[in-house]
């Protein structure tokens, strides 16, 4: 049996073929769907462009927003994945302004989002640009600094004011000296299901531990979750954010 922390591809769950498969992380196409709907519903966009940094992850979310869009009638006037690590990319941005889009998506890190968001606002493009977790993060608004402002970003739901994430927190930091990583509220969650789903069990049998973990709910530092009949998470999700007077704020 395997509880991911970190694993969003959706077939992993979504395919049947891993049984033995559960995560305390909602699936890639999760995040895609959601920030589609904010950009059809609240935005109102007609054309947008996609881009990624051709990794599975980028891409994937990619795919997702460009099926997600087209489903609902949006154009995807470009649809390109671009080099991580280039010093420029003023050939796609060029791309971008010439496509008259009302937003930009981007699939993929903070770093090559940093450069695009600089450059789109240097020509002039100052269009919606919205992306997901891998550019959640205050690096991202220390890199692009005042180019960040404004910016979208799809992302696990904030769990500050959870008492038992904070709890595990800062028992962290006292115990090793740092911030946790991106990870590590998804991992002890995992962990304090897979107890609990044994202790419902009162057994180690693979099929009575999977009847108890899709079957019971237990208070988590992710809030009160239990697992669908595929392995992903009920209970905890994402939430849409913006970047506001430099600090990602939640919107929805």
């Amino acid at each position: 049996m395997c509880i991911s922390p970190s694993a969003t591809t959706p077939p992993l769950t979504q395919s049947g073929e891993y049984p033995n498969f559960f995560r305390t992380i909602a699936p890639d196409d999760a995040q895609a769907r959601l920030a589609t709907d904010f950009l059809v519903n609240d935005l109102k966009v007609k054309k947008i462009a996609v881009l990624h940094d051709k990794g599975d992850y980028g891409k994937g979310f990619a795919e997702s927003v460009k099926e997600f869009a087209e489903a609902k009638g949006v154009q995807v006037a470009l649809f390109e994945g671009i080099n991580p690590g280039a010093p420029d990319y003023s050939a796609v941005v060029n791309k971008v302004g010439n496509a008259k889009v009302d937003a930009v998506v981007w699939g993929g890190y903070h770093p090559e989002a940093s450069k695009l968001v600089q450059q789109m606002k240097e020509k002039g493009i100052n269009v919606a640009f919205i992306s997901e977790d891998g550019i959640k993060d205050n690096t991202f608004i220390e890199v692009a600094g005042k180019y960040a402002e404004g910016v979208y970003a799809t992302g696990p739901t904030d769990t500050s004011a959870n008492p038992m994430a904070n709890k595990a927190i800062e028992a962290h930091k006292k115990e090793f000296g740092s911030e946790p990583g991106a990870f590590f509220l998804n991992a002890y969650a995992a962990a304090q299901a897979l107890l609990n789903a044994i202790a419902k069990a009162k057994s180690t049998d693979y099929d009575k531990i999977v009847a108890a973990l899709q079957s019971e709910y237990v208070d988590t530092v992710l809030g009160r979750i239990t697992f669908d009949k595929k392995g992903d998470i009920v209970g905890y999700g994402n939430s849409l954010f913006q970047v506001q007077n430099g600090k990602f704020v939640v919107l929805k």
